[in-house]
């Protein structure tokens, strides 16, 4: 089974040296994260399950690149929706919102350049 971390998908991501350096932050994260890996590991969300949770980290990486005001409940519902529509996953462990706190924090110190 794959990981999060896998090198071999950075299709959907622009690539330069910095925001590889985000993605990498966002997906070690998301990594960390139990109900996203067991979503990934038993393919709640169908055989390309991987696929969907490498997305994610992409479509957090547009959203921290893209969104004007950066509110944690719109990043909460990211990952609640994401999970939910892409996943088939309902997470009610209070662990999104646990996730969307370390994400504002990492990319807060990735701004303030602790790169």
């Amino acid at each position: 089974m794959g990981s999060l971390n896998g090198q071999n998908n950075h299709s959907s991501l622009p690539s330069t040296h910095e925001n590889d350096c985000l993605v990498e932050r966002i997906r070690v994260v998301l990594s960390g994260w139990h109900g996203l890996q067991m979503a990934v590991q038993n393919q709640w969300g169908g055989l390309d399950s991987l696929h969907k949770s490498q997305q994610l980290a992409a479509d957090i990486f547009s959203w921290f690149q893209n969104s004007k005001a950066h509110r944690i409940e719109d990043l909460e519902n990211l990952l609640h929706e994401s999970m939910l529509l892409s996943l088939n996953t309902e997470i009610e462990d209070g662990s999104i919102e646990e996730v969307a706190e370390q994400l504002m924090i990492m990319h807060e110190e990735y701004l303030h350049g602790n790169r």
